[in-house]
């Protein structure tokens, strides 16, 4: 599993897919069965991981924010439209 992981580069994976590797090597190292090397190699995938799911949800956030303020911004120009006329 850990080998299978490390070969995917996570520019390749989706949100869902990073988020899932990450779970599960969060499981593997709680649960005691990695040695060292493996607990260190699995914690610099982890970092990796979840650095790239934050910058995942800071995008699709800001997105969000994109799209509000469009929507807001229309909302408020059609009251103002309406309220002229």
């Amino acid at each position: 599993m850990a080998e299978t992981a490390n070969s995917t580069s996570v520019e390749n994976l989706n949100f869902e897919q990073a988020l899932e590797q990450l779970d599960k090597l969060v499981r593997r190292m709680e649960s005691g069965e990695l040695g060292l090397e493996e607990s260190i190699a699995a914690y610099r995938r982890g970092a990796e991981l979840a650095l790239y799911c934050q910058g995942k949800l800071a995008a699709a956030e800001q997105q969000i924010q994109t799209l509000d303020d469009e929507v807001l911004k229309n909302f408020a120009s059609a009251e103002m439209r309406g309220a002229t006329s």
